[in-house]
């Protein structure tokens, strides 16, 4: 279970700053849950704090995982132990799918799972290339790829080494409608397999809303935006 409770930061100065805050998410293993809301609100923000990355100023609890609470080792910008964190329990995927263009697809799936010197095959990885339909790009480059493959591979690389909780910012971002659901639907059904968590920032609510995602949608109020689930 991932349980984060009183996380908040201010971007800028005290007085015109934009705060943004997110009062409680809770999601299970197995769930996924979506961040929306306006440009600019601070979708990419707070999926950055709860990735570790960016270190918010206030924060009540963070458990990641049953019996891991990190609270501490975020708050005190713990970078060694953070670092740690993000490789082993955290899998990421970025809008532009984020593959290392001088690796081969099979190279960069691979990658996470060396980093943490474990073995670079698994019949999970195995599974999941054949189920996603990539076994006959492993070989290719990024670049030889099109937009839909390339997400495909991004996401297989996200969940490669089976992180607690897979974080995702606008996945279907370039994707066509089509190619956007049959993504949504691959990461529902994977994440499931794996019972993993996922949160994933979305543009389009009527996709989080057809696949039943929990939604924390970014509410203006005063000189910033709290994420309130609906």
């Amino acid at each position: 279970m991932i349980q984060i409770e009183g996380m908040a930061i201010t971007r800028g100065d005290a007085q015109q700053g934009f705060r943004v805050a997110l009062p409680s998410l809770t999601l299970d293993k197995g769930e996924i849950g979506a961040l929306t809301g306006l440009s600019g609100c601070g979708k990419s923000t707070l999926l950055e704090m709860i990735g570790l990355i960016l270190r918010p100023d206030e924060l009540s609890q963070f458990q990641l995982g049953d019996n891991l609470s990190i609270t501490q080792a975020v708050l005190g910008n713990e970078q060694a132990q953070l670092s740690a964190l993000r490789a082993e329990k955290l899998g990421f995927m970025l809008q532009n799918g984020g593959l290392l263009p001088f690796l081969t697809v099979m190279q960069n799936i691979q990658l996470p799972r060396k980093m943490l010197g474990l073995s670079p095959h698994s019949d999970w990885l195995d599974h999941a290339i054949d189920h996603l339909q990539l076994r006959s790009f492993l070989n290719r480059l990024p670049r030889q790829l099109s937009i839909g493959e390339r997400q495909r591979a991004a996401f297989i690389r996200a969940i490669a080494h089976e992180p607690a909780l897979l974080l995702a910012d606008e996945p279907t971002a370039a994707l066509d409608p089509h190619n956007a659901q049959a993504l949504y639907a691959l990461i529902v059904e994977m994440v499931k397999q794996l019972n993993i968590s996922a949160l994933v920032v979305s543009h389009d609510w009527s996709l989080v809303e057809r696949f039943g995602f929990s939604h924390y949608h970014a509410q203006l109020e005063g000189g910033g935006s709290v994420f309130i689930k609906q």
